[in-house]
């Protein structure tokens, strides 16, 4: 391989590279980015994620009126509080 090879794998490699940020930009102003598109009323959400340490997570999850306080970690998920009510001001 001569450098006009490696010239052209690296303007390859830069032009793909714009195409990924590119759509990753216009994904991102029409608000698409990291979203799922689905149909129907959702019952489940995931209200706020709080980082532990470097393995665990405390989760808050929704489920129609109820909430649930999840601790997520590699050795599995235990369950803090269950049942949690929302005031009505909240949703």
């Amino acid at each position: 391989m001569d450098a006009a090879d490696y010239i052209r794998f690296f303007a390859a490699l830069l032009f793909v590279l714009g195409l990924m940020g590119g759509l990753a930009y216009v994904l991102k102003r029409l608000g698409l980015q990291g979203k799922v598109l689905s149909t129907g009323d959702k019952r489940l959400k995931i209200l706020e994620i709080l980082p532990l340490d470097a393995r665990r997570r405390l989760v808050l999850i929704q489920r129609d009126e109820a909430q649930h306080l999840v601790i997520l970690g590699t050795s599995g998920e235990t369950v803090v509080e269950t049942n949690i009510q929302v005031k009505k001001d909240e949703q």
